[in-house]
């Protein structure tokens, strides 16, 4: 095998705007548990599960969209993917007291070891890289 080959394993839901963002986390969390995730790293699990929470609910608040929800681990680093119908770039603002909502991407961006947005011709995707075993991570 190339050693410049990456062997991974991955999973693709769509999230209807009508899906509550808990059947987004409770179907993460089955395959972090096929992933041996949820006894031996509960913090990270957490992490993900919220991030997944506030990227799917992204797609639907603002994007009005359906969520199309993408894991991918590739041995080293878990790879969260929402893609939304939106042109809209998503971007971290500081929370405020006077109004609700405005920190999921703050979230994301507190949580993951690195994430990103890509336009696509229909849309966005946003992913967000969580390696377990490092602090940081950087995207190719």
């Amino acid at each position: 095998m190339d050693e410049s080959s990456v062997r991974a394993v991955g999973w693709a839901r769509s999230l209807p705007v009508d899906t509550e963002p808990k059947a987004a986390r409770d179907w993460a969390h089955e395959h972090l548990k096929a992933l041996g995730w949820s006894d031996s790293l509960s913090r990270t699990v957490d992490d993900v599960l919220l991030a997944v929470s506030e990227l799917v609910t992204n797609a639907h608040i603002h994007a009005h969209s359906t969520a199309r929800l993408v894991l991918a681990w590739d041995g080293r680093c878990l790879h969260i993917t929402v893609h939304d119908d939106s042109v809209a770039l998503p971007s971290p603002r500081e929370p405020s007291g006077d109004r609700l909502g405005g920190r999921g991407m703050f979230l994301v961006d507190a949580l993951a070891d690195a994430w990103e947005v890509r336009p696509c011709p229909h849309g966005k995707s946003v992913t967000a890289c969580f390696c377990p075993s490092a602090t940081s991570a950087d995207f190719d």
